[in-house]
């Protein structure tokens, strides 16, 4: 590690985690707003359900760790609620026992330490036409539909409301645009640039709302060697230096 220290996010989840640092991604956004102020671990596993997430916790999230994250935003439940495959093969999870994994992610994660914090993430919608459309003679056909998505994306609600776990219902708040399934996905299924701004937008307002000690919204949170310096940038007038340590001017959003 390298220091000083900072809060330790953690992005855990499927392709739709791995891929959030590629063009525009949410993990990527989420590592502006928190440039200096804490550091984001991707732990994305292309085409992974629950069931192998709850396989590998103890290894991603070791108890006997010197260091605890801060905050892990989880998504699993797009691969779960793929159609079964008719050999047995495949990421299905029927919904008993996806509802039974993130049971168990929550509860590992939860018991790292007192100051962990935990947000899940539902599956978004899908384009189910352009889906059919995107097949590949290298896999066999990609059962998704709206139906099961809603479905696994309502058992994550509820469940997250019976643990006392945020939750950020993308299935619904995808389709609050009119235009989602022209904008907010690339395949029909994983996130383009669009469809990764509601996915923070969505992280900050849980961030900003939560009763959390201390809080992690980025702008409750310190920036690191942010006194001022004579090596700063110096003023119009010639007087002084400025202080650039928070300025967001590069930013097109403001994510207040």
């Amino acid at each position: 590690m390298v220091g000083p220290s900072r809060p330790q996010f953690v992005l855990f989840g499927s392709s739709i985690t791995q891929f959030s640092f590629s063009n525009g991604g949410w993990g990527a956004i989420l590592s502006d707003v928190y440039a200096r102020k804490a550091d984001i671990f991707l732990r994305g596993y292309l085409s992974w359900n629950s069931r192998r997430a709850v396989q590998v916790l103890d290894q991603v999230f070791p108890k006997d760790a010197a260091v605890q994250p801060s905050l892990v935003i989880v998504y699993f439940g797009g691969n779960d609620s793929m159609g079964p495959h008719a050999s047995g093969l495949g990421p299905h999870v029927p919904l008993p026992e996806y509802i039974d994994n993130m049971r168990k992610i929550a509860t590992h994660i939860q018991s790292l330490s007192d100051k962990t914090r935990l947000i899940f993430l539902t599956c978004p919608p899908v384009n189910e036409t352009k889906v059919r459309e995107s097949s590949s003679k290298f896999l066999s056909e990609l059962v998704r539909t709206n139906e099961l998505c809603k479905a696994y994306a309502q058992a994550c609600v509820k469940l997250c409301q019976e643990m006392g776990v945020k939750v950020v219902d993308l299935f619904s708040a995808f389709q609050k645009r009119d235009d989602w399934m022209n904008v907010c996905l690339t395949d029909g299924i994983h996130l383009s640039a669009e469809g990764s701004k509601v996915v923070v937008e969505e992280i900050m307002k849980v961030l900003k709302e939560a009763e959390w000690k201390p809080s992690l919204f980025w702008k409750s949170l310190p920036t690191e060697f942010a006194e001022d310096s004579p090596y700063d940038l110096v003023a119009a007038d010639g007087s002084k230096t400025l202080n650039g340590s928070d300025w967001i001017i590069h930013r097109d959003i403001m994510w207040d």
